[in-house]
């Protein structure tokens, strides 16, 4: 979860066909938040229609939008860049598809979209939803009664695994995979995530949309923004002196990126804290309205998991238990949700690859090898590919698309990325350490 700034600017997108402008009134009306701004002057269409499958107040959006659309298309500036060779296209891919292969790309995921629909894979079971509600719950009371019983250390280590899986889970109904009616995945996602979890359900949509919207792009992925601490590209540089300790930071990242991992859920729950104390006056209508539900569930996760502490004996016990489960809980996420993404190369906006939503999330995700403990552990996705291409899609049948994926992408010529743990995490390190390099070079220029 990382928060970004708002853009509020009016703009155009195109969809269908059709440029729709997005004024302050639809802007601030849109239930998904700042997800729509990652298009902004773009061709959204397939963007729309995979995030908003079976949405029926989506598309009556779309229609009243069409109806407000200009007669003449409006003047779109470009996106102009002055990369420095060798140092800015460090970690950067290339897009180098043409415009007639794209469009032919476009036409064969949509082909592969309505397939999937049509034969199910869209919809969730309730009864595994259930279950792994079940499962997460029964994991927080067997922690319970191992404290009882005096076992305090396996009983932090049991939290911290719920508090993995639970982040799972509320990612699953952030994105509206079970119900079809968007009020009743946020009622759950209130309770796995805000109750249970003591992340904020809002704050997760609105990081974690514009991510799959526009992912690894530089400058509308919030996810690459990890300044002070870490450089995902040579460009965050360029924000820093050449003789600032961020700098010497920077030189080391990849040496000390893996510690910083358990640490991550600790990030994420001020983060929480921070979005839905601002919820009441938010920009947006959408997190206005919900901000008493997201308040009142943190409140009262953090009424529980405070009383858990109190009844540790001591201090000591209390801050040993405190940090064992979130750092536990932490690098259990961390080791997975970093993994998909930080191993592989970004790309500028400029390079067009938004143009092709199927080509975008195909190569800018890496998948982990697939078996029975790395399903249940990694909540699914390790099959992040399949998850980002079809983001409403329930857990449970991302196995069934994944030979169909892997079939799309060897007939459009596209990299299918799959590796064990070991090789994905070295990569990932990789990434790291050229931007490492980059830093040292230019902070011995001064030396």
């Amino acid at each position: 979860m990382v928060l970004r700034e708002q853009e509020h600017e009016p703009f155009f997108i195109k969809i269908d066909g059709k440029w729709c402008q997005i004024d302050d009134a639809v802007l601030r009306a849109h239930p998904g938040g700042s997800a729509i701004t990652t298009y902004k002057n773009m061709d959204a269409t397939t963007v729309f229609h995979t995030f908003h499958t079976g949405s029926k107040e989506a598309y009556r959006w779309l229609t009243e939008l069409k109806k407000e659309c200009p007669t003449q298309e409006p003047i779109i500036p470009d996106f102009k860049e002055d990369p420095i060779k060798g140092i800015d296209d460090v970690n950067m891919g290339t897009f180098n598809i043409s415009e007639e292969k794209s469009a032919q790309i476009n036409k064969n995921f949509d082909i592969l979209r309505m397939k999937v629909r049509s034969e199910g894979l869209m919809n969730g079971s309730p009864l595994f939803y259930m279950r792994k509600i079940l499962e997460t719950i029964i994991t927080i009371l067997f922690a319970f009664f191992l404290q009882y019983h005096t076992y305090y250390v396996p009983s932090a280590i049991l939290m911290g695994i719920a508090w993995q899986q639970l982040g799972w889970l509320i990612h699953e109904f952030a994105h509206h995979q079970l119900f079809k009616n968007r009020y009743y995945n946020d009622l759950a996602s209130y309770f796995v995530g805000n109750f249970l979890q003591g992340f904020s359900s809002g704050g997760w949509k609105e990081q974690h949309n514009v991510h799959h919207a526009a992912t690894n792009v530089v400058g509308r992925d919030g996810d690459l923004d990890l300044v002070p601490f870490y450089a995902t590209v040579a460009e965050h540089l360029n924000n820093y002196s050449q003789d600032s300790w961020i700098m010497i930071l920077f030189r080391w990242q990849h040496v000390h990126w893996a510690f910083m991992l358990p640490f991550l859920r600790l990030s994420w729950l001020l983060q929480s804290i921070i979005f839905v104390s601002q919820m009441p006056t938010h920009y947006y209508d959408y997190y206005r309205k919900t901000a008493v539900y997201e308040q009142v569930g943190l409140s009262l996760h953090w009424a529980w998991s405070l009383t858990q502490l109190y009844f540790l004996p001591d201090w000591s016990t209390r801050i040993m238990f405190f940090f064992v489960s979130h750092l536990v809980g932490g690098f259990l996420l961390a080791h997975v949700v970093t993994f998909n993404h930080y191993s592989v190369e970004k790309f500028a906006l400029s390079s067009n690859i938004m143009s092709n939503y199927a080509c975008l999330q195909i190569m800018t995700t890496r998948n982990m090898r697939p078996g029975r403990f790395i399903d249940w552990l990694w909540g699914g996705l390790n099959y992040q590919i399949e998850h980002h291409l079809f983001p409403t899609m329930p857990r449970h049948n991302l196995n069934t698309v994944m030979p169909m994926v892997k079939e799309f992408a060897a007939e459009n010529g596209l990299p299918y990325m799959v590796d064990d743990y070991f090789t994905g995490f070295w990569l990932e390190i990789q990434q790291f350490r050229n931007i490492a390099d980059v830093a040292a070079k230019l902070t011995k220029k001064i030396a």
